[in-house]
Formats: C-alpha cells, structure tokens, sequence
C-alpha cells in the first residue's frame, strides 16, 4: 500500500477531521478529494460510514458555528475580510444573501454543495440574526447531505475495486498520486477561474478620481447602488445621485438604461464582485458604457469623498 493508505489506515478520522474543519474554517483545502477516499476505504472496513459521517459533522459544525458567532458579533467585517481572502466567496456573496433572504434556514441544506456558498453562508446566518438552534439543525441537515454524498460515491468507488483485482492493485500503487493531482488541479481550477474574472474586469473599472472629477464638472452619469438590505446597516447613505437597485432589477430593466452617458455600478465587496459581473453581463446584452467602480463604496467612504443619506421613498424611475 501507498503512504496515503496507510495514513488513512492508521488516522482515517483524524485526517477527515481537521481536512473539513480547515476547510470550512476557508483554507484552500478542497475536501472531496477526503470524502472520496474515506468512502472507498469504508469499503474494506477499516473506516465504518456511521463513523466517517459523525467525523464529518463534527468537524464542520465546529467551524460553522465559530463563523456563525464572528457573523452575528461583527457583522459585514467578517463577510468582507472572507471576500478579500477567500478565492471563491465573494462571487456567492450576494446569491448567499439572496438565498437566505429567501429561504431562511432552509438555505444551508444545500450551501455546502455549491463552492463559496458553502464559506459564507454560516456568517451570513449569524449576521442575520437567525437563532442557533435553527442554524444547528439546518447546517447539520446539510452537512450529513453534502458528506454523505461524496462518502457513498467513494463506498460505490470502493466497492467496484475490491471486485476487480488488477484495478485494486493499480490503485493500491498510485492512490497518492491520483489524490494529489486532484486536490491540486481543484486548487488550481480556482485560482485559474478568479483570475480570468479580474483580469476581465480591470479594463473596465472606474477609478474613485475620475467618478469625483466627472460629477465635479457636471457631466451625466447614471450610478447605481447595487449593495444589499444587509449592507446598509453599517453605513446606510449612498453615492451623490445614485439609484438603488437589487442585481435582478437591473437585469429587469436593462432596456430602460441610458445608453447616452456613462453607467456607474457599485457594491461592498472588496473585488467589486457584484458589480463587476452585472458590468459583464450588461455589456454582453449591448450596453457598452457601463463600469464598476474600483474600491466600491468603501473605497468612496475612506476617501472622504461626498455621501447622501439614504431616504426611504418610493423607487425612482429610470430617466
């Protein structure tokens, strides 16, 4: 047998353990490679499924429930410093959000099979206010979904290897290097995916100056607000002019969009990933003349420049 075998052999739970812990916690540690390997090695025994599964929840429950606690203490800082580290979350930020909004609890049952989703969405319960019991149920219910998923595809995998011998013995040789190439080539799907986003939306971005000199000398420009309930707590004014506008109105509405000046998006996320993918997806329906703005709100806010409190109204029209 390989070392990873008889690491597993040897420390099976531990391993799956801290693996679903660091990586619900956010480290870069994919874990179905793990769940896959413990499901295939349940099939000689060694590891039982009602032990692999156990294993499994405790270790996510305990990180999600230290997210859940940093959520409900600290709010949108723990959703923001999780954007700017994380190489997934802040693309599921806003559907989380959504998702929540929507669905309450019930979101979590399936949080955890969808990449980002899965980090967010225990900070995002505790910063909602939703009580524990109910995150604890739902979070568990999604746990033992999501794990027994993988560890049943594995037992299935493993089961298929112990009737055919020549593949037993191929695997029993290379299963280090099968479950390393897999972890890294997930890692490196990330890292690959984030970076061809960034590298879309840096062309396209406004600079905090250059939206303050425009408005300066009176130009145009139509700015849209594209931040979330949740993320007017902290700060609840807006951009001198601009329209609030969830994503999905926006998308509703894009006929009624000026095509005779410049567009301006804007979030809270720190990579702009709201707005940067409404800018993209815009701009493939033929508006040209639309850009995040680099830095979002923040950025605005930390340079002093002018802010508008928010006033509860009716939605304005597009003009």
């Amino acid at each position: 047998m390989t070392m990873i075998l008889h690491f597993f052999l040897h420390y099976g739970y531990w391993v799956l353990f801290f693996w679903v812990l660091l990586e619900q916690l956010g480290m870069p540690l994919p874990s179905t490679p793990v769940l896959l390997t413990a499901g295939t090695l349940s099939a000689t025994h060694v590891l039982g499924l009602a032990g692999i599964l156990v294993t499994v929840l405790a270790g996510s429950l305990l990180a999600d429930s230290v997210w859940f606690s940093l959520g409900r203490r600290y709010g949108d800082t723990v959703t923001r410093w999780i954007c700017k580290f994380s190489l997934e979350a802040a693309s599921c930020l806003r559907r989380t959000e959504d998702m929540i909004a929507a669905r309450g609890p019930g979101a979590l049952v399936i949080a955890k099979f969808i990449p980002g989703l899965n980090l967010m969405a225990a900070p995002l319960a505790g910063q909602s206010q939703m009580e524990y019991r109910f995150f604890l149920l739902y979070d568990a219910a999604g746990t033992l979904l999501w794990g027994s998923s993988f560890v049943l595809l594995g037992r299935f995998f493993g089961d298929a290897l112990r009737r055919n011998q020549d593949a037993l013995h191929w695997m029993s040789r290379f299963a280090l290097a099968v479950f390393l190439l897999v972890v890294v080539a997930l890692l490196v799907g990330k890292i690959f995916r984030q970076q061809m986003f960034l590298r879309k939306v840096r062309a396209m971005r406004v600079n905090p100056d250059d939206l303050k000199a425009m408005l300066d000398r009176g130009e145009e420009v139509f700015i849209v607000d594209l931040r979330y309930p949740l993320d007017y707590l902290p700060d609840p004014r807006v951009l001198p002019g601009a329209i609030r506008m969830m994503p999905n109105e926006l998308m509703q509405r894009n006929a009624d969009l000026p095509r005779d000046r410049d567009i301006i998006l804007y979030c809270t996320c720190p990579s702009e990933e709201t707005s940067a993918k409404m800018a993209l997806t815009l701009r493939r329906l033929g508006i040209e003349r639309i850009r995040p703005l680099r830095g979002g709100f923040d950025e605005w806010k930390h340079l002093g420049y002018p802010l508008m409190d928010l006033e509860e109204k009716a939605a304005r029209s597009i003009s």
